[in-house]
This record gives structure tokens, C-alpha cells and sequence, in this order.
């Protein structure tokens, strides 16, 4: 029974050494770890309501910024004054720069919304052409 008991110890010794110089030594290992650390990572931020918070808060944020350029953008842009059309011009360019920053935000963050995003937040705004 000493044996047998000294035996199983040994090969539990063994194998835990094993793992942890496969972890530590080689991609394979490195790969599961963080594989594990990204699935338990996305798990908190889908579940944690600090973090849902945020992205909405910013995406809201974003799209307020947005449609305030739009909209100066719009009433600006078919003006006879050279100033107000340089006015509309100029935030078009800040409209487009938010809905390129928004756009990718979002598909960074998609998985904090898993097919349940808030009726108010858009998934994508739109270019400005």
C-alpha cells in the first residue's frame, strides 16, 4: 500500500511538473492559458454590469457627438457663405471620424451585447458621403 500510495504522489509530482514546464516552455501551452484568460475574460465583461456600463455609456457618447456634427453638417452644407460651408465641412470630418472610431468600438465590444443591444445604440453609423 506504501508503494502503491508513494507511487501515485510520484506520478502526480511528475505530471504537474510536466505541465507547468509545458506552459511555461512552449506555444502550445502559452496558447491554452491565454485561450482560457480571453474565454474568462469575455465571460466577465458579457456578465459584469460595470463593464456593459461603460461600452454604453460610450457608444451613447459617441453617437450624441455624431449627430451633432451630422446635424451641423446638414444645415451648413448648402450655405452661400464660404465660412459656413468650411463650418459644415469641417464637421462632416468629425462626424466621419467618430463613426469610424464607433464602428470599430463596437465590433471590439460585441460580445458585451451578444445579440441583446440596447434599442438606442446603433451597431454601425453611417458615413458621411
Amino acid at each position: 500500500m506504501k508503494y502503491v500510495l508513494g507511487g501515485f504522489l510520484g506520478l502526480l509530482i511528475t505530471l504537474a511538473v510536466g505541465f507547468g514546464i509545458y506552459v511555461s516552455f512552449f506555444p502550445g501551452g502559452r496558447a491554452l492559458i491565454n485561450s482560457y484568460d480571453n474565454m474568462m475574460k469575455k465571460v466577465d465583461d458579457r456578465t459584469l454590469y460595470e463593464t456593459r456600463k461603460k461600452v454604453e455609456d460610450t457608444a451613447r457618447s459617441s453617437i450624441a457627438s455624431y449627430k451633432t456634427d451630422k446635424a451641423t453638417y446638414e444645415m451648413y452644407k448648402d450655405s452661400k457663405d464660404k465660412e459656413k460651408i468650411g463650418w459644415a465641412e469641417q464637421a462632416k470630418m468629425r462626424a466621419n471620424k467618430t463613426a469610424n472610431v464607433y464602428n470599430e468600438y463596437m465590433i471590439k465590444n460585441s460580445y458585451v451585447f451578444e445579440g441583446n443591444i440596447p434599442s438606442d445604440i446603433n451597431y454601425q453609423l453611417e458615413i458621411i458621403k
